[in-house]
């Protein structure tokens, strides 16, 4: 490979910024440190917080119980944090062409999650991704790793979810 720009991590993996023109297969190969993404909007539904609740086990009440979270410090219910960011993966899985969908081997890790503000019922939340980096593999499957920054804004602009995220690719 010629034409990019490569550097050695300290746990050995290379992370490279790819050439345009690289003619390698597969969807890794194609992605370019810097590529942004933004998601199409959810509303965030009763249902959704109450079969979340069920799925996870997580009934507090400060998901579930509208007369208690009325006077808190939050004004009412907030939407669990974990649901955010399942609901997050989804929007981004939806915006993902069959051919990158098909390249996807595996969620592969996340760091830095914080929840930065809360999500309420009826929210309308999306999803802002850029490649921060993009890490060749020469052993195991896939052709790489890529790095996103991943934001999840409300209807107001307003962070309520910020990490980031690690996809294996081909």
């Amino acid at each position: 490979m010629t034409d990019n720009d490569t550097t050695e991590s300290a746990d050995g993996d290379e992370t490279v910024r790819r050439n345009e023109n690289t003619t390698e297969e597969g969807v890794f190969h194609r992605i370019e440190v810097g590529d942004s993404y933004v998601t199409q909007g959810r509303t965030i539904t009763e249902a959704d917080v109450m079969n979340f609740a069920g799925v996870s086990g997580d009934f507090n009440h400060i998901h579930t119980d509208d007369e208690r979270m009325v006077d808190s410090m939050f004004g009412g219910r907030i939407v669990h944090g974990m649901f955010v960011l399942s609901a997050a993966t989804g929007l981004v899985w939806q915006t993902r062409t069959i051919e990158e969908r098909n390249a996807v081997v595996a969620f592969y890790g996340i760091d830095a999650l914080r929840f930065r503000n809360p999500a309420y019922i009826g929210d309308t939340i999306r999803v802002e991704m850029e490649v921060i980096e993009a890490r060749e593999r020469h052993t195991g499957p896939g052709n790489g790793t890529v790095r996103y920054e991943m934001d999840v804004k409300n209807q107001d602009d307003v962070t309520v979810l910020s990490c980031e995220i690690i996809s294996l690719l081909e």
